[in-house]
């Protein structure tokens, strides 16, 4: 399906779209729920995937959080903790 297709098929402007895209705008529910329409995909489907997205974003994220401290390289030895 093209672009302009989707369009037709959603009732939603061609422009609108692509800002959307270019992320210039945001998506509203309603939006997003005439959209999966037009693609014939359940709006709870793609709502899942993005779910799984965050959340497997957040599982790095907090794994980074939870390493140590790595000294700034100053050319200066790092003092032992003995």
């Amino acid at each position: 399906m093209t672009l302009r297709q989707l369009s037709a098929r959603a009732r939603v402007s061609l422009g609108y779209i692509s800002e959307i895209e270019r992320g210039h705008k945001e998506a509203s529910s309603e939006l997003l729920a005439s959209l999966c329409s037009a693609l014939d995909l359940p709006l709870s489907r793609l709502l899942g995937e993005v779910t799984d997205s965050v959340a497997a974003h957040e599982r790095r994220t907090a794994q980074v959080a939870s390493l140590p401290a790595v000294p700034a390289r100053t050319g200066e030895p790092v003092p032992s903790a003995a």
